[in-house]
């Protein structure tokens, strides 16, 4: 099966086209990387001739404005990455009959109730999470061989990432102060881990949501410490606040994350504990440094 991954520069699509492997196609937008094909998602006209030559069968789309902070101040720009990108993927993968894997988040809910089963609600608080739900929208509206993703938490080993864990070594590495929050809880996903659960749900035949994140649900205070006692730091580095204190632009989900026990019965791969996750985390990282 050809396959087509769409934004393999970021941290999770560059896993999952390690994890497809073959010949797997991937894009990058803004940051070039060896080996992938530049795609601008929000040029309609681009992703159409871009599909139509490439005809791939699966079209994996983890491609995103993920910033939420960033989506708070520039709704213009996370409307079109976020939505407008995705009608176009959306149709183009319409058009020629291909499947669909798009890649959402918890932050569909207001994290009054987490975690979240696949037939939750939705209502979100943030621009981030408006326009992730507009997008899942577009999806079951165009696409009837879709599989909407939900995650949550994803970390993973990723030298020029941003994720939480990456930061968490840099930080504690240093010896700077970390501010965490002590009330949002998640379900921290690992993201080789991650990327093999996708790959299974994507080769099989189920449509509509799944959400293969980590089976843990942790406050993200304790999944600092947790991390920090797996990687050897002093955690007298992580400075708990509120999200009050915090004060971020955007609004976050208290209890948010989503709940994996649909999606975990459907699967062979099983969905990795946080402490395990970082396990492998620790391995890859000596592997890779």
């Amino acid at each position: 099966m050809s396959v087509l991954v769409v934004g393999s520069s970021g941290f999770v699509g560059a896993e999952l086209l390690r994890a497809f492997g073959g010949d797997t196609v991937g894009t990058y937008c803004k940051t070039e990387r060896p080996g992938l094909e530049r795609l601008d998602i929000t040029e309609a006209a681009e992703v159409d001739a871009f599909v139509n030559r490439l005809r791939p069968r699966l079209i994996v789309h983890p491609a995103a404005q993920p910033n939420v902070d960033r989506c708070e101040s520039e709704v213009g720009e996370s409307y079109q990455v976020n939505v407008a990108g995705t009608r176009n993927v959306a149709q183009a993968a319409a058009r020629i009959g291909a499947r669909y894997v798009y890649f959402s988040t918890d932050y569909l809910f207001d994290g009054t109730d987490g975690p979240y089963p696949v037939d939750a609600e939705p209502s979100p608080i943030n621009v981030y999470g408006q326009h992730k739900l507009e997008a899942e929208q577009i999806v079951q509206a165009t696409v009837a061989d879709h599989l909407i993703v939900r995650v949550c938490g994803v970390y993973g080993y990723h030298p020029e990432g941003k994720n939480f864990i990456m930061g968490l070594l840099q930080k504690g590495g240093d010896g700077v102060t970390m501010n965490v929050p002590s009330d949002q809880w998640g379900t921290p996903t690992y993201v080789e881990n991650l990327a093999e659960a996708v790959k299974e749900l994507s080769l099989g035949s189920h449509t509509g949501i799944a959400h293969p994140v980590g089976p843990d649900y942790l406050v993200r205070i304790e999944f600092a410490r947790l991390a920090a006692e797996i990687l050897g730091l002093d955690d007298s580095f992580l400075n708990p606040m509120t999200t009050e204190e915090l004060d971020q632009p955007a609004a976050r989900p208290e209890r948010g994350g989503v709940d994996n026990r649909s999606t975990q019965a459907m699967l062979e791969t099983r969905l990795l504990p946080a402490r395990e996750g970082l396990l492998a985390f620790k391995k890859v990282m000596e592997v890779r440094t």
